[in-house]
């Protein structure tokens, strides 16, 4: 399995599509191909209000769901502040 692949798993891809599949490569090569980094930027995108409304009907609003998601693979700094 390549990690394009462990990325849509993460991300819920197959249950809830949302990205293109260039877009994929893209985050990855922009977080310098981390995997954690890649899926937490993913995954705060995706967790956008996703409340859709349609001649009165509603959708849920899963953004909080993608955010519990995203707080497991949010960088710490273990830095110091100067």
């Amino acid at each position: 399995m390549d990690i394009i692949d462990r990325i849509k798993i993460e991300l819920r891809e197959e249950q809830i599509p949302f990205f293109k599949e260039e877009e994929f490569t893209y985050f990855l090569e922009k977080n310098g191909n981390d995997f954690d980094k890649t899926v937490y930027e993913m995954l705060l995108i995706k967790a956008e209000d996703s409340t859709i409304q349609v001649s009165g009907w509603n959708s849920q609003d899963t953004s909080a769901y993608f955010r519990r998601l995203a707080a497991r693979f949010r960088p710490f700094s273990s830095g110091q502040l100067g």
